[in-house]
């Protein structure tokens, strides 16, 4: 005795096979977004990472340009000395210049610190030969000779390392600068890494340093 089945019908099949596409969309939808925030968050990091290394490599080419200002020594009798006191100011000046820059993404409350300090063979600060400056928007110091005032954003907290006692001739010194920059994550993957590892997980250290050998003074 033969059974014979009465064929299945087509709309049904047809039913059956966009609800397991819909089922599957809904489940690889949350991953490839998740992926998705991932690449932007890393392009928009990676952006203020090159900001934040052009920047120091601006302020280490003033500071290796400049070098002693043309002071013989430290003394307040040198010629030289009021030039060689000016030598921090143009190095945060042009460090400064790139950060706020038309197109930088930088935030300026994040440039936490700018470090100028002398350099081993090796790139790593000696001693206490660093001059740091912190961010004090306008309240910094008058890089303007003029009649006019143009304040610098950084004001200098604390001196190691004099211009004026820095070697440019035999064996010269090799001058570091620092930015210390905090990133920010800025899409929504901010509130995912939020839920899962606190507020700590949302900011990421992007400091960048440049070391160049000091020239001699023209």
């Amino acid at each position: 005795m033969r059974i014979y089945r009465r064929p299945g019908n087509p709309s049904e099949a047809a039913d059956r096979g966009r609800g397991q596409a819909l089922v599957e969309f809904a489940l690889v939808l949350p991953i490839a977004l998740f992926l998705l925030l991932i690449m932007l968050e890393v392009g928009l990091a990676f952006s203020h990472k090159l900001t934040v290394g052009y920047a120091s490599r601006e302020g280490a080419r003033t500071g290796a340009a400049l070098g002693n200002g043309g002071a013989a020594s430290c003394s307040g009798s040198d010629p030289n000395a009021a030039v060689a006191a000016a030598v921090d100011k143009q190095i945060i000046a042009a460090t400064q210049r790139i950060l706020k820059s038309p197109g930088s993404d930088i935030v300026m409350n994040n440039v936490s610190q700018i470090r100028i300090y002398k350099a081993s063979s090796t790139g790593d600060q000696i001693g206490g030969y660093v001059n740091v400056w912190t961010y004090t928007p306008g309240a910094g110091p008058d890089i303007d000779d003029g009649a006019s005032v143009d304040r610098l954003d950084f004001s200098q907290s604390s001196v190691g390392w004099a211009a004026c006692s820095r070697v440019n001739v035999t064996d010269p010194d090799s001058i570091g600068v620092q930015v210390v920059y905090t990133y920010n994550l800025s899409t929504p993957l901010a509130a995912i890494a939020q839920l899962i590892g606190g507020s700590q997980a949302t900011t990421y250290a992007l400091n960048d340093q440049t070391i160049m050998a000091v020239n001699p003074t023209q």
